[in-house]
């Protein structure tokens, strides 16, 4: 019975590492696509979420370490806590970041082209997201990973940075309002600190 257990559990942590393989690779290539896309448009707001996609591929690359020593249980929580510190650190930087670049550009009064790839990706970040949070999570309760939960908190909050984006994408396209993207952005300022005291209190509680 003990056997099985074992084996049931490292079958889950095996599918644990295959999620986050995907998240890494899912978040190089949208932040790669939104900080050239935000780049070319001159969108804080798409450039935000795609600094907010790298430091997800921390988090993935922190989880693959996690998921690596699942069976040493000695070093589960010292390495949960060590990893959401420095993605606590990294969310921090990328607030004061979209701040300042946020409200410069409201003071400045700096209109944002239009950005159909922005909006594309926002869309498909909805869809994508939400799935994998629910994947994330029900290895989290399997294994009672507090890290691969607070992961799951993460993807889950980019599925509302990526609700933000789209509708400041579409306000500046549809209605041409130039503030439309900078609010977005500043909306996404205190969401964003928010994770990152989270991590770096190592808030790791389970749900």
């Amino acid at each position: 019975m003990a056997e099985s257990a074992v084996l049931e559990r490292a079958a889950i942590a095996r599918h644990g590492r295959r999620l986050e393989y995907f998240t890494i690779t899912w978040n190089l290539l949208e932040g790669l696509v939104a900080v050239v896309a935000g780049a070319i448009a001159g969108s804080i707001s798409l450039v935000g979420f795609g600094v907010d996609s790298f430091i997800e591929v921390t988090s993935g690359a922190a989880l693959l370490w996690r998921m690596s020593v699942d069976s040493e249980e000695h070093r589960r929580e010292r390495i949960e806590r060590a990893t959401l510190r420095i993605v606590g650190a990294c969310f921090l930087s990328l607030a004061a970041y979209v701040g300042y670049e946020a409200a410069s550009n409201l003071v400045e009064r700096k209109a944002p082209e239009h950005s159909l790839p922005g909006i594309i990706l926002a869309c498909v970040s909805l869809v994508v997201m939400p799935l994998l949070s629910r994947a994330k999570r029900r290895v989290g309760a399997h294994l009672k990973s507090a890290a691969m939960n607070a992961d799951a908190k993460q993807t889950e909050f980019c599925t509302y940075l990526s609700a933000i984006l789209l509708g400041g994408l579409i306000l500046n396209m549809v209605s041409d309002l130039w503030w439309a993207d900078p609010v977005a952005a500043l909306i996404m300022v205190p969401i964003i600190a928010k994770e990152g005291v989270d991590g770096l209190r190592a808030k790791i509680c389970c749900d």
